[in-house]
Order: C-alpha cells, then sequence, then structure tokens
C-alpha cells in the first residue's frame, strides 16, 4: 500500500459521509453538501479507523459479476417476496437453511451476509465461524426443490464474493467445498 492510499481512503469516507449526510436531509444544497464534507472531516478525523494489515485482494472484473449477481437476486428477490405476500399472504412459508461457510475471514464473511441480506426475503441468522456454518432465513420455499434452490443460491452468493475479494487460498478450499457437496448424495 502506497503511502498516498491512507489519505486516499480517508477523503473517500469523507465523501460518502456527506453523501449520506445529504441524503439524510432531503435536501441538495450547497449548504447541506458543504455540511456533509465538514460532517465528514470531523467523523474521520475523531474516529480514525486502523488499516488492515492485509487488504483485501479485489478482483474488478469479479466484482462488477458480483454486482450484476447482486442485482439480478435483488429483482428475482423482490418479485418472489411479492408474490409470496399476494399469493399466501400470512400462510407464506420460510425456511432456515445450515449452509457451509466457505471462509473464516471476518472481512469476507461480512460482505457475504451483507450481499445476502440485502435480497428481499432473506436475512443471515446466526455465523458460527466454530463449526463453520451459518444459518439462514429465506422466504418462500414450499417443497425440497425449492428448498435446495434457496441454498444453492446461497452458496452462489459465497462463491462470486469470495471470487472478488477472497485469497486464491480461500478461492480453492472453496471450491474443494463445493465439488464435495456435489459429489455427496
Amino acid at each position: 500500500m502506497t503511502a498516498s492510499a491512507p489519505r486516499v481512503a480517508r477523503w473517500l469516507s469523507v465523501l460518502w459521509l456527506a453523501v449520506v449526510w445529504v441524503l439524510l436531509w432531503g435536501s441538495f444544497t450547497l449548504l447541506t453538501i458543504l455540511g456533509g464534507v465538514l460532517v465528514g472531516v470531523a467523523v474521520t478525523a475523531l474516529f480514525r479507523t486502523a488499516t488492515p494489515p492485509n487488504p483485501l485482494p479485489l478482483r474488478p472484473v469479479r466484482l462488477l459479476a458480483l454486482l450484476g449477481f447482486v442485482a439480478r437476486d435483488l429483482v428475482v428477490s423482490s418479485y418472489g417476496v411479492s408474490f409470496q405476500t399476494l399469493r399466501y399472504g400470512p400462510r407464506a412459508r420460510g425456511a432456515i437453511l445450515e449452509l457451509p461457510l466457505l471462509t473464516s475471514s471476518d472481512r469476507v464473511v461480512a460482505v457475504i451476509a451483507g450481499a445476502y441480506t440485502l435480497s428481499p426475503g432473506t436475512i443471515v441468522l446466526q455465523i458460527d465461524h466454530v463449526s463453520g456454518l451459518w444459518y439462514i432465513y429465506v422466504l418462500g420455499p414450499r417443497d425440497a426443490r425449492q428448498i435446495e434452490e434457496a441454498r444453492t443460491s446461497a452458496l452462489e452468493m459465497q462463491r462470486r464474493v469470495l471470487s472478488a475479494f477472497g485469497t486464491p487460498d480461500e478461492i480453492a478450499e472453496a471450491r474443494r467445498m463445493l465439488l464435495g457437496r456435489r459429489g455427496a448424495p
């Protein structure tokens, strides 16, 4: 990491905080923008974060593929939740699934959980690093085939996040785990 990288990261944080500030105020005026920048500078000065010792690898093409997958998942999940609500109402079903956690990196797991929880009708309930499992809730599965589809979709989300942010060793281990799962009955 270069000497200017922390400075760039800080100004990106200031920019992000200013955007959030403007959105919270709901007005796009010069005063609101300047207030957001001042709040961003103050927050980043008061609450400095440590630079991680080894940054996550970033693969731009795979990140774009991940963003496309998440966007597609948002649309499909929104449709699915709407269908479940309109068709079944309070009788809509859900399932709690136990899945293998394909990485032990806290930062990658946080990205996986955030990306998965973005989809309507899904939420990460628990992440158990000791057992290497995560538990998710998904709205809608009514039979074994739909449960398996939900399981496959959640594993695919993990795989895609890992391919964008994981280390080569993590990606190889995840591949071995997924191949072992497909070979199982």
